[in-house]
C-alpha cells in the first residue's frame, strides 16, 4: 500500500528575506506517517518548514518550504498512483500579489496587498481519481452539530472520502467524518487520530 501524506506549514514571501508563514509544526503528519509505516505502507512525505522532527529511515521525506514548490511536488508525486493521500499541511490561502525581490525598508509603516491561491487540494483527485482522499479542515471555532456543514464541500467540490475536522481552541479534538455526515471517530489528541485514521482508510 503506497501512502502520499502533506504536512506543515506553507512559506509565500514578502520580500527576499521575509515571508507569511502559520504555526502548524509538522506533528500532525508525522503521527499519521508513523501510523500508516506500523501497517507496512510505504509511506511518502510532501514536508514543509516544520519544527517537528520525523526519523524515519523507511519514510520518504520530500521537503518544500514554499506555496509554489509544495504544488511543483505534489504535481509530480501525483503521477505515482498512491493508494491513499493524506492531504494535511497547511498550506497557505493568500499570496503577496508583488513580493518584493529585495528587502523591504523597516523604518516605516508597510502594506500588503493579498490575493487568494489556488486550492492544491482541488487537483488531487483530477490528477489521481483513484486514490483515497482525506482532507482536512481547521477551525478556530468548530461546532461538533454542524461539522457536516463545515467540511461539506470538501466532500462535494473536491472528492474527499474522508475529512478531519479540528481544532486547537481548547486543547486538540479532531473529528473523523465520512461523505454521509457521520462522525466516524472523536479524537482528544493527534495520535489518537491517526491511528484511527488508519482504521477507518482503505489500509484498514
Amino acid at each position: 500500500m503506497k501512502v502520499l501524506i502533506t504536512c506543515g506549514p506553507t512559506w509565500v514571501p514578502i520580500d527576499d528575506v521575509r515571508v507569511i508563514s502559520n504555526i502548524s509544526s509538522g506533528e500532525m503528519g508525522h503521527l499519521i506517517a508513523q501510523a500508516f509505516r506500523s501497517n507496512r505502507a510505504f509511506v511518502t512525505i510532501i514536508e514543509g518548514p516544520v519544527t517537528h522532527t520525523l526519523i524515519d529511515k523507511k519514510i520518504k521525506i520530500i521537503k518544500y518550504r514554499f506555496f509554489d514548490e509544495l504544488a511543483r511536488a505534489l504535481s509530480q508525486e501525483l503521477l505515482k498512483k498512491y493508494d491513499i493521500i493524506i492531504h494535511a499541511a497547511a498550506v497557505s490561502d493568500f499570496k503577496v500579489i508583488r513580493p518584493l525581490k529585495s528587502k523591504i525598508s523597516s523604518e516605516k509603516a508597510l502594506t500588503l496587498s493579498l490575493f487568494a491561491t489556488r486550492k492544491l487540494i482541488r487537483d488531487i483527485k483530477r490528477l489521481s481519481p483513484e486514490s483515497f482522499l482525506v482532507g482536512f479542515k481547521l477551525e478556530s471555532n468548530l461546532n461538533p452539530k454542524n461539522i457536516f456543514k463545515t467540511v461539506k464541500s470538501l466532500f462535494t467540490s473536491v472528492g474527499c472520502d474522508l475529512v478531519v475536522a479540528n481544532t486547537l481552541k481548547h486543547g486538540y479534538q479532531g473529528f473523523i467524518v465520512n461523505a454521509q455526515g457521520d462522525i466516524l471517530v472523536k479524537a482528544d489528541n493527534k495520535r489518537a487520530l491517526a491511528q484511527n485514521l488508519v482504521k477507518f482508510s482503505r489500509l484498514g
